[in-house]
């Protein structure tokens, strides 16, 4: 099947998987009565009402979310040249994590909607401090990038469990959001987050060629006539827009930036002009259907979806540890 076919494919996908996840959940509404609503902007009714304040809106969360880590895993990949790398990488989730525990136990923030500004800009900071603590004068190394991560890492993540340890009103509410869950988002964190993650899906569409050009070596992409550092710098603003964005919004969501863009190089090949779109349409549709299987698992009750996707992405990494082709990208 040719790229466009499979690219109608994934579209197809998703759109199947979106009308899923407004129809499942504890009440279960049939696929007639949803399109019905949706088709025709029903407002009155009980359905209705589930469908449009608590359904769609999660299920908007789940397409801008997945579409963000998704295109994030690739571009993430691409930049360190490491076929493993995810958010937690650049040190992403913990900056948003320590964030998000200094705004609850410091500043008394206890809704989604008040700290998910924290999320994004803790996010942003960890980012730009392993940007420049990967950087060699001038030059930003992949290697120097992941050994700054994982420093950054280590030591917030110490602060974190201090934090929650000696504030145990901090921890429980924390313990909610660190897990990563699409449930209780309304609309306004799609309106919040959203901008910032067009933004940097734009950023990422306009590096797809000159990170073609790099993947090919750095003296090859310099002969090409890539500046390498502003491709770096670049893509690091997108990955921090997008993960930043993401992380904020539902918490941090294991696997889906990671495995995504193996799923699409193995449809359309290494070409990020390819990868990126790919890696925006199947995110949303591992996300919501994990989300989806959430719902049902446990029913009447609901498994967090960042579980699920740990459950399915963490014998995805292990496959791929054991792949040796995937020591380069």
């Amino acid at each position: 099947m040719s790229r466009v076919g499979w690219l109608v494919v994934a579209l197809g996908a998703l759109v199947v998987i979106g009308l899923l996840s407004v129809a499942v959940g504890s009440r279960t509404i049939p696929l007639g009565t949803v399109w019905d609503v949706l088709s025709r902007s029903l407002t009155s009714g009980d359905e209705a009402t589930i469908i449009w304040d608590r359904r769609v809106p999660r299920t908007l969360v789940g397409l801008v979310v997945g579409a963000a880590l998704g295109v994030a895993g690739a571009l993430m990949q691409s930049l360190t040249r490491n076929p493993l790398a995810d958010p937690a990488l650049l040190g992403v989730d913990i900056g948003a994590s320590t964030a998000v525990v200094a705004a609850i136990a410091f500043f008394g923030v206890s809704t989604v909607g008040g700290y998910i500004w924290f999320a994004f800009v803790g996010a942003a900071v960890a980012s730009v401090v392993v940007y420049v603590l990967g950087s060699t004068g001038r030059t930003v190394t992949p290697e120097r990038m992941v050994l700054a991560g994982a420093a950054i890492s280590a030591t917030l993540g110490a602060f974190v469990a201090a934090t929650i340890v000696l504030n145990p009103a901090a921890f429980q509410q924390f313990r909610f959001w660190q897990i990563g869950s699409l449930d209780g988002r309304d609309i306004t964190v799609v309106t919040q987050v959203a901008p910032f993650v067009v933004v940097g899906l734009v950023v990422a569409a306009l590096l797809a060629s000159p990170l073609n050009a790099v993947a090919l070596g750095d003296e090859t992409g310099k002969a090409l006539g890539v500046n390498l550092t502003v491709v770096r710098l670049g893509t690091a603003t997108a990955i921090t827009l997008l993960c930043g964005a993401a992380t904020a919004a539902v918490g941090p969501i294991a696997f889906i930036g990671l495995t995504v863009p193996h799923m699409a190089r193995a449809i359309v090949g290494p070409d990020l002009r390819w990868v990126l779109p790919f890696s925006a349409l199947l995110a949303p549709v591992l996300l919501l259907g994990a989300d989806v299987v959430g719902r049902l698992i446990i029913s009447p009750r609901e498994m967090e979806v960042g579980i699920i996707t740990a459950f399915v992405g963490a014998p995805v990494f292990i496959a791929l540890c054991r792949r040796r082709k995937l020591a380069h990208l």
